[in-house]
């Protein structure tokens, strides 16, 4: 008796939440459907595009306020002026700069996504912002996409997993985000006009994924459409994307916002899906969801019923954040963000090679270090094209590793090299970027030779990674390779530190040096956090989120000569193998893969086992593993959970990633870690029925270190 009315009470607490919740939603709606009422068409028109930079109109004689924007993915950007680029001046818009997207991916931590939205979130409350521009988390499909420092991995599933909780920490601070870009926005070379042929298992595989968790479980009020085209159509006028995938199947209730200057008709975009037309200049009433908007709409190609609903989800969305009850103020650059800052970046550094085991730093032993490199002195927070962040402060590695070893032993910088490249330039201006500069080696080597050891600081930056364009070559910039040859041979006791945002050709590197770190752009705390992983302060717990090939010509895109595409055409020949599922598949080694990355500790897993072998369609796959750290200190692991389908019918990747649990073990302690997999989860689409399917029979699920180092596997049947 008691349980039944235990399960009573609970039920009802379940179901009148959910009812108080419909209650307050048909509420709102009421309110918005009177508001609509009592506005002109010239009204409704207004509030469906940009009015400034970063600004779309409200309606003063109803008390609505305009909405406004800012990027971005590396923290709110600095103010600038309303109707152009130049800075506004202020001084009080510095900020808080936050790691770059594939530094949060290498966190592999959910926990860090939220960390970051949460201060993305209050920042923007503090300069009244309504919509901040992020995440941005495109799909890596080939590596040297300008923007894979922004984008998060090349896998689906843990790009959702992270967006989700980027989309409640903004949004837990009634500022929306604007989850982009939707969708497939994979390579800058063409990105305004590319014509992407993707078949509808792919998309709805590798591509959609993560928007779909974005909405349905973040709630993401906003998402912006891409720049390129997706199977025939932009998609700022995509009716597959926008209409029938986003709003009627998933059922989203925000509006949708074009990326700036990625409109192209005014007819298709408004019929199709678009809401929100925003761009980079006036004059404003002659965009396409200005002026001839109101005349497609008064002679009848474009009904008021689709105004009246554009203008009902941007009215959601303001309820939702600038009018919402109990608006937070808002706070910026704070000492507890850039505390939450450092967090996030030290669990993003990846320790990729150790072997002799210099790292971490005995500084008893240690008198004196060589710093070398322009990325040891250099700031990421600005360069290039795209969102910067005008940081209120940020660490160097030189000034972190001052701060941590500066005390006991004497550090000494050398240049060793000039990163001789703006994303502003052509490539005849650019020209001889990649020379090294012997005067600057020979002045580092010299330098190395006298300490104990060097820390050599080499890697990319904001402008060789750049919105606006694509890598040529995977090759490490500015002549890098011979300052790290010339390092090394002065002093054997060097560490290699990289900085960058994708991968790089490191196979020189891997082959010739014992010790290696990759950092990132990594936020206003970076010089700090990568000195605490270089002295044992951290335990290094990142994880690689994507594949680094051996040759640019392993990643499928190249393989396969579909990158950058013919005559403004491109055809994703590879479909579902992206990532590690291609070189899994196709039985390519990698140079370093997805999920890699070493510790200061090791760990051993034993005990892979479900809670019964054989399930059926919605059912739940109860996981656990056993994990013990067998060395002397505490460290986090990111367990991986994969699975395979044996014998399957159709073309399955060899493994794909469903789920995932980064914890945190003491030495000679054991955790037992329980993850879950959703049988409905294992399912491929199969577009000739155009509906999920979940294969009968064997799947292998595989505890593993990283993808390619599987520690335990078993099986269940699914019936």
């Amino acid at each position: 008796m008691i349980k039944y009315i235990t399960a009573c009470a609970l039920t009802l607490f379940v179901f009148g939440n959910v009812s108080a919740q419909n209650k307050d939603e048909v509420t709102l709606q009421n309110k918005i459907s009177s508001i609509i009422k009592k506005m002109t068409l010239e009204e409704k028109i207004a509030m469906l595009h940009g009015n400034a930079l970063f600004s779309s109109a409200g309606v003063k004689r109803l008390g609505i306020p305009e909405l406004t924007c800012d990027d971005g993915p590396l923290g709110v950007r600095e103010e600038i002026k309303r109707f152009d680029w130049n800075s506004a001046n202020w001084t009080t818009d510095s900020a808080t700069f936050l790691p770059n997207g594939s530094a949060i991916a290498a966190t592999w931590n959910p926990d860090m996504a939220n960390k970051y939205g949460v201060i993305i979130g209050q920042e923007a409350n503090a300069r009244k912002k309504d919509v901040m521009l992020s995440p941005a988390f495109n799909i890596c499909r080939m590596p040297l996409n300008g923007r894979t420092y922004e984008y998060y991995s090349e896998d689906p599933y843990l790009n959702g997993r992270l967006a989700v909780q980027a989309v409640k920490g903004i949004q837990s601070q009634d500022v929306a985000a604007c989850i982009k870009h939707f969708a497939a926005n994979n390579q800058e070379v063409n990105r305004n006009n590319i014509n992407e042929e993707i078949d509808e298992r792919t998309l709805r595989e590798i591509y959609l994924p993560a928007f779909k968790a974005a909405i349905q479980e973040g709630n993401a009020y906003t998402i912006m459409s891409a720049y390129n085209k997706v199977n025939g159509y932009w998609c700022s006028e995509n009716d597959f994307l926008l209409n029938k995938v986003l709003k009627k199947e998933w059922g989203f209730k925000g509006a949708v916002i074009s990326d700036w200057g990625g409109v192209h008709h005014t007819i298709a975009a408004a019929n199709n899906g678009l809401d929100i037309e925003m761009g980079s200049s006036g004059p404003y009433d002659q965009w396409y969801f200005a002026d001839p908007l109101l005349a497609a709409v008064k002679v009848g190609q474009v009904s008021e019923k689709i105004i009246d609903d554009k203008v009902r989800r941007i009215l959601w969305v303001m309820y939702h954040t600038s009018m919402s009850a109990n608006h937070p103020k808002g706070s910026i650059a704070t000492p507890a963000h850039g505390k939450a800052a450092y967090a996030i970046a030290s669990e993003s550094i990846v320790l990729l090679k150790n072997d002799a085991h210099l790292l971490p730093l005995k500084t008893n032993n240690i008198k004196s270090i060589a710093v070398i490199g322009d990325n040891a002195i250099r700031t990421f927070a600005l360069g290039g094209y795209g969102a910067g962040v005008k940081a209120k402060y940020e660490i160097t590695a030189l000034a972190g590793i001052r701060s941590r070893f500066g005390q006991t032993a004497d550090i000494k910088f050398a240049q060793g090299y000039k990163a001789n490249y703006l994303a502003s330039r052509t490539d005849e201006q650019n020209a001889g970027y990649d020379k090294p500069n012997d005067t600057l080696i020979a002045e580092a080597a010299a330098i190395a030779k006298k300490s104990d050891v060097a820390i050599l600081c080499i890697g990319s930056n904001r402008e060789y990674e750049s919105e606006g364009h694509d890598r040529k070559t995977l090759a490490l910039p500015f002549g890098e390779q011979a300052l790290v040859n010339a390092v090394t041979a002065a002093n054997p006791n060097t560490i290699i530190v990289i900085m960058a945002g994708a991968p790089y050709d490191l196979n020189e590197i891997k082959k010739s040096n014992h010790t290696i770190v990759w950092s990132w752009f990594n936020g206003s705390e970076a010089g700090n956090a990568l000195a605490d992983v270089l002295k044992g302060v951290i335990n290094p717990s990142g994880k690689m989120p994507f594949t680094f090939p051996v040759s640019l010509h392993d990643s499928p895109a190249f393989a396969l000569n579909s990158y950058p595409g013919e005559n403004l055409n491109t055809t994703y020949k590879e479909g579902i193998l992206v990532g590690y599922r291609w070189y899994d598949t196709k039985n390519i080694e990698p140079l370093y893969c997805f999920g890699y990355g070493l510790s200061y500790t090791n760990f051993g897993y034993t005990g892979l086992s479900t809670d019964k072998k054989n399930y059926q369609l919605n059912d739940k796959i109860a996981v656990t593993v056993k994990v013990k750290n067998t060395g002397n200190v505490t460290g986090k692991e990111v367990v991986q959970l994969y699975i395979k389908k044996v014998n399957s019918s159709i073309l399955r990747a060899d493994k794909e990633l469903k789920a995932f649990k980064k914890v945190m073990i003491t030495p000679g302690k054991t955790a037992i870690v329980p993850m879950n997999i959703k049988v409905n989860d294992l399912a491929y689409f199969d577009d000739k029925v155009n509906k999920w399917v979940v294969e009968p029979g064997e799947y292998k699920i595989m505890a593993a270190s990283s993808s390619k180092d599987i520690r335990k596997v078993t099986s269940i049947y699914v019936h």
